[in-house]
């Protein structure tokens, strides 16, 4: 294995995770981009020699291969406060207090499913983590969930296994993107799943406890332990907890599960790596033509993954901007493209640097063109993800992927 020293600890793990934890590591001082190209030949110089010695001499016999242990019972301090500081000893926590997985507690959550509890759900990456019914039990009553919530959890697991998802990338990029957990369908209300006003912030048991308890099974199950396998170089907050329902009710389109070929009588969540929420405010604009602008204006940017990675970046319209654009005859097909039309950025704002760099990953849109052209936000309208969530305000949200990731819809089975 080849890599810098500032990420040792992934490539230890993305060994072990393929059952070659014998593998030699050879480590170049970090860091490697955006550094001058003859330092960065001196670096590559320094270790070829280590490089062929890696390759040709094998330091020790491979050890006897391990199955991973799916669920493991420990004895740990029924002290609610004391175990604090026992999970986050044992790497189960994410610095928030979390509750006693006991056996009664998990038996509670998987209810009927009990008889289950070693279906295996997924694997997941990038420790190729089991993750059983059990397993994902176990994590829902850290987080706080009840029985409720455990087949959204479920859901939302069998999503981000899904290979389109990419889920190693997202639990092991430097990017800040967390999974984001979208409900639709009669479950949201049912659960209080909030989608109005203060939809991604407190106050909702549901929302706050399914999407901790998937970000749990990320870290437990997943093994995307924070500073080792998770190399995020800042994360955000949605990285405890990233989860609302659309608001379908004050939606004048079809939601977005309906829109993806599900019944509007089914419960479904969609998961997408997404970065923290940008506000777009916009208490001005009457009409659609007028609001666009500003939620145009604040989606092109340079420093977005979207905008040389493709993926699907996700607008978040206000009920108030939503009905703005429904009274102007809008349809989403129309509020998509026309954002897509204006979001686009001078190919004379990114460095020369980046335009190399872009150009290689993405040629069509930046190789060998002038640099008073523009390029858009994502590769095409039909990426753009658009759903109606929040209360009452002028305000939207623009949430930018990862860009090499899909959104996946699943639906939930009570």
């Amino acid at each position: 294995m080849l890599g810098t020293d500032a990420f040792a600890s992934l490539a230890e793990a993305a060994a072990a995770s393929l059952g070659m934890p014998h593998l030699q590591l050879v480590a170049v001082g970090h860091p490697l981009g955006g550094i001058d190209p003859k330092l960065a030949r001196a670096k590559a110089d320094d270790v070829v020699g280590r490089v062929i010695a890696a390759l040709t001499e094998d330091s020790a016999p491979p050890p006897a291969a391990i199955s991973p242990s799916v669920v493991t019972r420990v004895d740990a301090p029924a002290d609610i406060d004391a175990f604090q500081d026992f999970a986050l000893a044992e790497g189960w926590s994410d610095g928030m207090p979390v509750l006693l997985p006991t056996e009664e507690r998990v038996g509670r959550i998987l209810g009927g499913l009990a008889a289950r509890r070693a279906e295996v759900i997924a694997i997941l990456a990038p420790r190729r983590g089991v993750a059983t019914l059990e397993a994902i039990a176990a994590n829902a009553a850290l987080a706080g969930a009840v029985p409720e919530h455990l087949p959204v959890v479920v859901a939302a697991i069998r999503a981000l296994a899904d290979p389109r998802f990419n889920l190693n990338a997202i639990q092991t990029t430097t990017h800040p993107c967390t999974p984001l957990v979208i409900v639709n369908g009669p479950i949201a209300p049912r659960l209080g799943i909030n989608g109005g006003a203060n939809a991604l912030g407190q106050g909702h048991r549901a929302n706050a406890a399914i999407g901790r308890a998937v970000r749990l099974v990320l870290q437990n199950v997943g093994g995307a332990r924070p500073g080792r396998e998770d190399r995020a170089t800042l994360g955000h907050p949605g990285k405890y907890s990233y989860c609302f329902a659309e608001n379908e009710a004050e939606s004048p389109w079809a939601p977005l599960h309906v829109e993806r070929g599900f019944r509007a009588d089914e419960s479904c969540v969609t998961v997408c790596g997404s970065e923290a929420p940008h506000n777009v405010n916009d208490h001005g604009s009457a009409t659609a033509e007028a609001l666009v602008f500003a939620i145009a204006g604040t989606a092109a940017t340079t420093g977005s993954n979207n905008i040389y990675l493709g993926g699907e970046p996700l607008v978040i319209l206000g009920p108030e901007h939503a009905q703005t654009f429904a009274t102007g005859a809008w349809s989403k097909a129309d509020v998509k493209r026309a954002i897509w039309e204006r979001a686009r950025v001078r190919l004379d704002r990114f460095s020369p640097a980046n335009r190399v760099r872009f150009a290689r990953i993405d040629p069509a849109r930046f190789e060998d063109r002038p640099l008073a052209e523009e390029v858009a936000l994502c590769t095409g309208p039909e990426d753009l993800m658009v759903v109606v969530a929040g209360g009452p305000g002028k305000h939207s949200a623009i949430v930018p992927t990862f860009g090499a990731t899909r959104s996946v819809t699943v639906a939930i089975n009570d």
